[in-house]
């Protein structure tokens, strides 16, 4: 598996880029990130579980998703899907939200103040070989500070292997 993970130095300034190959064919990448079935397995960082995810996957419809720390404390996360090209392509907003999916601040979950209420994320899914290129792409993070964004890099490093551990469970 290997992994390339950018940020304001090698991608835009206000982004992180993180590309992973997966040895998985993209149909299946797709409906792990698009099934709540899929999603819960890998959802989070390591040590986390995903113990509720809500989707109507349709643009202009919302998800709810949450991930629970070792320790218990759960975080929600919500948005809004703005397009959707199966089995290539998703484009989605993503913000911190409460158990109803309200959209919250940051701080809400005790993290600075410097996360923007709302981000978008793209995921680009390419054909390489009989396994799956993945590019997740987060816009609209340009304020958080180096802490924030080194703990958010190693957060999606740790949930995209757990993602690849699933894909090769499935």
């Amino acid at each position: 598996m290997a992994t390339r993970i950018g940020s304001s130095g090698e991608s835009a300034k206000g982004e992180l880029v993180i590309t992973r190959i997966l040895d998985a064919p993209r149909d299946r990448v797709f409906k792990a990130w698009t099934d709540c079935d899929y999603l819960t397995r890998w959802w989070g960082p390591k040590g986390f579980t995903s113990p509720a995810c809500r989707m109507d996957l349709r643009v202009g419809g919302e998800y709810l998703n949450s991930m629970r720390s070792p320790d218990g404390k759960e975080y929600w996360s919500t948005g809004k899907f703005r397009e959707i090209r199966e089995p290539e392509r998703i484009v989605m907003t993503d913000s911190f939200a409460d158990e109803q999916g309200n959209v919250v601040p940051a701080s809400y979950y005790g993290m600075s103040g410097d996360w923007p209420l709302e981000t978008l994320v793209t995921v680009t899914l390419e054909e390489d070989g009989g396994k799956t290129k993945l590019t997740l792409k987060y816009s609209g993070i340009d304020k958080i500070s180096d802490k924030d964004l080194d703990d958010m890099k190693e957060g999606w490093s740790e949930s995209l292997d757990k993602l690849d551990k699933s894909l090769k469970e499935a």
